[in-house]
């Protein structure tokens, strides 16, 4: 089994990847990390990242990214039971090490999101919230996160 990526972060031609670590509690969870992707917006703005936008990508195989209403918890706990259900684990799959299902669920839920950056605030709508899907945890995660710089605000 290969280990999990930890890339280090780097500087190429002005832009910065960076990246976030998430430790998930059970198998299978949505784990919202809106706080922790803010507290990298907020971060990148004093460093002069205002405009622009954030490419958050999972390196890994068995976790996703979405975003989905963050007021309700009880939306979190039906989609991991709806997709629970879509894609059981013990479905009889031909990959056999136990976390096949983990596999087709990344794939429905994807391994990125691009998020803009206004003013040097992060842009979601106001039930939104930024999730990590995990699908064979409990595990610790690493997320890369890459600056797409934008307009400058100072400029005329």
């Amino acid at each position: 089994m290969r280990p999990d990526p930890k890339p280090i972060p780097r500087e190429r031609q002005g832009d910065i990847m960076e990246t976030l670590s998430v430790a998930t509690r059970s198998r299978c969870e949505m784990r919202d990390i809106t706080a922790q992707v803010r507290d990298l917006v907020a971060r990148g703005r004093q460093q002069g990242r205002r405009n622009g936008a954030l490419l958050l990508f999972s390196p890994h195989t068995t976790c996703g990214l979405t975003i989905n209403e963050g007021a309700d918890p009880d939306v979190r706990r039906d989609m991991v039971r709806f997709f629970s259900a879509m894609v059981p684990q013990d479905a009889g799959f031909d990959h056999a090490e136990g976390n096949s299902d983990a596999h087709i669920k990344t794939t429905l839920h994807g391994p990125s999101l691009m998020l803009i950056v206004e003013d040097g605030q992060l842009q979601l709508g106001r039930w939104q919230s930024i999730y990590l899907c995990e699908g064979d945890g409990p595990r610790q995660r690493t997320l890369w996160a890459q600056w797409l710089p934008g307009e400058d605000s100072t400029r005329p």
